[in-house]
């Protein structure tokens, strides 16, 4: 997929994006309307022939306007089709045009009534919706899905909130949806992507450069955002060029979330692995641990120590650790070494976040610092562990995530089914693609062991969270039922070998 396909416009965007084109087009705005309606018809005509007919429910709107076209090419094609309005088009808009082409009957969708083996159309409310649905349409959606109705869905099922995908009180639950241009946020994020099936995203007539002028920062997660970046070992390189990861241990009785970071930043690529150990848990990591070295850690001069000696490029620090005071003192001692020694980059989970929830400011006060030393931070919470630290913070996750990465001046992974990565800049990456299987003990731990791997090899901090979240994905998906954390690494090889080998014959092709 090219980039340009990956980039996800909010509603406001895409309505931007369709002025500028309607300048250029013929019948303007109204030639997109067609066009929009022409691709939901071919998508009927291709996957719904066989349904008993058509019940295509319009709202009075743009959305409306589609379906208005819908209609009217389902019955020249001959199909048995039937049309209910919520209200009728404002008179001299694009949607009261198409509402003119419609020759046949329009009935009030206060007296549409589910019947077995018709599919409904939903042109309802599209991505024009931001309050809750109510009194007629929530019947409606109601009462489709009690029916079981079929719904193929134009833009976006009603009900679905297009820049957060927010379930608003209700709303349709589509087997398709056909969408425009571009994807929004809702058929990306749940619970929004739920109810959207599969979505098709058709071309209408928008030229890519209308979309280049509203310097989208809003993506979906692909190699094609982050291969150029990855860091594959070259013919010259051995184990001290491809980067030193140092991954603090927790006590005696919590050693496994450092041993899975550990392998997973040794199996993304990084060519030394070291778990910094308290004294009591020392040989317990040593046993554990074949091709990962341990250091004893207990006193700030072994860390200093540590880092003249050996000089990690990147740390990981939260995992199995406990221990909040001493977590913000290695926090603060990293971000304060010497430029020398100092790391070029950290990770921040779990327990190195939590140990901030009282003190947020000290935290972004440090991420400031580091920043403008050149460092790399990357915080990866999960929803818990974000609101310990951004209270304050309101919104869907995109936002959430953004004013966080402002706020904290650190590449912020937003965990969860629909995880959001953002920089400071206001870039984000959606990753739709993390199987259920993820959602086991540990599985944060290795993600961030791979996003310390890859920082310790050179990659810039949003690529490489993006990488490590869709790497941790495909390995998820490939292991399918049954699978716990410490299979995540051994899955790692096989992933990796594939994304290598498509790299190549890119390569290959281009030449």
């Amino acid at each position: 997929m090219d980039s340009a396909h990956l980039e996800i416009l909010t509603a406001d965007q895409m309505r931007q994006a369709e002025d500028q084109a309607a300048r250029e087009l013929p019948g303007g705005t109204f030639t997109l309307m067609e066009n929009a309606g022409q691709a939901v018809f071919d998508f009927l005509l291709t996957r719904h022939a066989e349904a008993h007919g058509f019940d295509v429910l319009c709202g009075p709107g743009n959305n409306g306007g589609d379906g208005y076209v819908v209609a009217r090419l389902l019955r020249e094609a001959g199909l048995d089709v039937r049309l209910f309005a919520l209200a009728a088009p404002r008179e001299g808009t694009d949607a009261a045009r198409a509402a003119s082409g419609w020759s046949g009957s329009v009935e009030d969708l206060a007296t549409w009534q589910p019947e077995e083996g018709r599919l409904i159309v939903d042109a309802i409310f599209g991505a024009g919706l931001s309050r809750n649905l109510e009194g007629l349409v929530l019947d409606v959606v109601r009462e489709a899905r009690t029916a079981a109705s079929t719904v193929v869905a134009v833009d976006l099922p009603t009900g679905i909130e297009a820049d957060t995908g927010a379930v608003l009180e209700d709303a349709f639950k589509a087997s398709a949806t056909i969408s425009f241009c571009r994807a929004k946020p809702a058929h990306l994020m749940l619970p929004g992507r739920a109810h959207c099936g599969d979505v098709i995203i058709r071309d209408i007539g928008i030229d890519p450069r209308h979309i280049e002028g509203l310097k989208p920062k809003m993506k979906l997660n692909a190699p094609t955002l982050w291969a150029n970046d990855f860091p594959w070992p070259g013919e010259t390189d051995h184990k001290y060029t491809r980067g030193h990861v140092g991954v603090f241990g927790g006590g005696a009785m919590t050693t496994g979330a450092a041993r899975l970071s550990a392998m997973a930043a040794a199996r993304i690529g990084a060519g030394a692995v070291t778990v910094l150990s308290p004294a009591n848990a020392l040989l317990l990591y040593a046993m554990n641990l074949t091709s990962i070295m341990v250091a004893r850690y207990e006193i700030e001069q072994e860390l200093d120590d540590f880092l003249t000696r050996r000089h990690p490029q990147a740390f990981v620090l939260g995992p199995g650790f406990g221990a909040p005071g001493k977590a913000r003192a290695i926090v603060r001692r990293l971000s304060e070494a010497d430029e020398a020694v100092r790391p070029k980059a950290i990770v921040l989970d779990a327990d190195g976040l939590t140990a901030f929830e009282e003190r947020p400011e000290e935290l972004f006060e440090i991420a400031a610092e580091y920043r403008g030393q050149g460092g790399q931070l990357v915080m990866s919470p999960h929803m818990g562990e974000y609101k310990r630290l951004f209270s304050e913070v309101e919104g869907g996750p995109v936002e959430l995530a953004r004013q966080a990465a402002a706020r904290a001046q650190c590449v912020l992974l937003l965990k969860g089914a629909d995880t959001v990565i953002a920089d400071p800049e206001g870039n984000v990456v959606i990753n739709s693609s993390a199987p259920a299987w993820l959602a086991t003990a540990g599985s944060g731990d290795v993600l961030a062991g791979m996003i310390g791997g890859l920082l310790a090899q050179g990659m810039p901090a949003l690529g490489a969270a993006s990488a490590a979240c869709q790497l941790h994905a495909q390995c998820a998906a490939v292991h399918g039922p049954g699978l716990m954390a410490e299979d995540i690494p051994g899955l790692l090889p096989s992933v990796l070998r594939d994304l290598w080998r498509e790299g190549r014959d890119h390569l290959q092709t281009e030449r």
